[in-house]
């Protein structure tokens, strides 16, 4: 059953009323339409303001996480009050400031197969706002499922692309990206870096995509990638068009599996021949600082960039080579000790850790990188 718009709704929705393409029965219909947005950072922060703003009645939130101090450039739905607070609740107190009249239902949660197609059951637009492989198989496979539109977007560096999948007959995610790139080719935000400005062009595309679905008005991204340039301050389009060889979609699966992402695990670990990185130890960080206690001296890597190097580095470490230049600069790295190896996170040094175990090096890759020896071993170094 519709519920109309009340007198305080019309106040407040003016100059969407006005609008031939909205009106009354337009700005009624955002009221009863529902929204599910898989995250509150960069992408998700305007979308969430914008959507709540123009009145969708009901808008779902997910996400785990909560807010660190270096979201804030970026993810504006939170603010300095809100670090240490969980996501998910400072999202809500900014939406209900922004719009009252909104319902929001958070879900503090990791996006599962197990819980996906629960939680996105009941809404008519799901709007992916994520920064993993995982996470976008994932959500557009429930869509697929579920019979959802899809609205997509994604943002590196200076560089974003936005597209809506799964609409009105249109192509899926998987009709862009059949298969996911090898893992650590694509670095996240957190390594690469992002401008902050840039989530907020894609996510207000997205929010703009979203309301025309519900609308039902104009002409969608469904069959077109939207590619955006910040640094030229250029868009461009690619036609997208469905795979009729494709495999159907019929279940949702194990997608950290499907996207070669290994298992988390605890302690000292040798990775298995045959995997993506063959005969290098995992250490954790408390791990390594009680081996370094006891005397080991490995040779200390650094595979991070310049950049990054000039924010924080240890001050025992050997060397820095960036990631992508280990390979073509192994002779610079002694063969006669143990090598340790880290960057940021421990991303990116895992891939550096692969080529050096696989010519001949004894190869130990630091699980956390120097973002987790600051939070648990040594608090005076900076994090980025």
């Amino acid at each position: 059953m519709s519920v109309p718009l009340t007198h305080e709704e019309i106040a407040r929705y003016s100059r969407h009323l006005i609008l031939d393409e909205v009106g009354v029965e337009g700005q009624t219909r955002l009221k009863n339409s529902s929204v599910l947005c898989i995250g509150t950072g960069g992408l998700g922060s305007p979308l969430l303001l914008y959507l709540a703003a123009a009145g969708v009645g009901r808008i779902g939130v997910v996400d785990f996480d909560v807010v660190d101090a270096s979201n804030l450039h970026r993810q504006i739905i939170h603010g300095t009050r809100s670090v240490g607070q969980r996501k998910v609740v400072s999202a809500r107190d900014r939406i209900l400031d922004v719009n009252p009249h909104v319902r929001v239902d958070l879900y503090e949660e990791p996006f599962t197969s197990e819980n996906a197609l629960r939680i996105a059951a009941d809404y008519d637009v799901v709007v992916d706002g994520t920064d993993n492989f995982p996470t976008r198989y994932l959500v557009n496979d429930a869509c697929v499922l579920l019979g959802k539109p899809n609205v997509y977007g994604s943002i590196f560096k200076f560089e974003g692309q936005a597209s809506v999948f799964n609409h009105q007959g249109g192509p899926n995610y998987r009709d862009l990206y059949p298969e996911p790139p090898p893992p650590g080719l694509v670095p996240s935000c957190a390594e690469g870096g992002v401008l902050g400005v840039l989530p907020g062009i894609i996510g207000t595309i997205q929010a703009t995509e979203t309301l025309k679905i519900l609308l039902g008005v104009g002409t969608t991204l469904s069959g077109r990638l939207l590619l955006f340039d910040a640094l030229t301050m250029r868009f461009r389009e690619l036609k997208l068009y469905k795979d009729p060889q494709a495999p159907a979609i019929e279940r949702l699966i194990d997608y950290d599996q499907f996207c070669g992402i290994p298992k988390a695990h605890t302690g000292s670990k040798e990775i298995a021949p045959g995997s993506e990185a063959a005969s290098f130890a995992r250490l954790s960080v408390q791990e390594i600082a009680a081996r370094r206690a006891a005397g080991w001296n490995p040779y200390v890597l650094d595979v991070r960039g310049a950049g990054e190097a000039a924010i924080v580095r240890f001050p025992w470490a050997d060397a820095l080579i960036p990631h992508t230049e280990v390979a073509a600069r192994l002779a610079e790295v002694p063969r006669d000790r143990e090598v340790l190896v880290h960057c940021k996170l421990g991303g990116r040094s895992s891939q550096a850790a692969a080529v050096l175990a696989d010519a001949g090096y004894r190869v130990t890759n630091m699980e956390g990188g120097i973002t987790a020896w600051a939070k648990e071993i040594d608090p005076s170094l900076p994090t980025y």
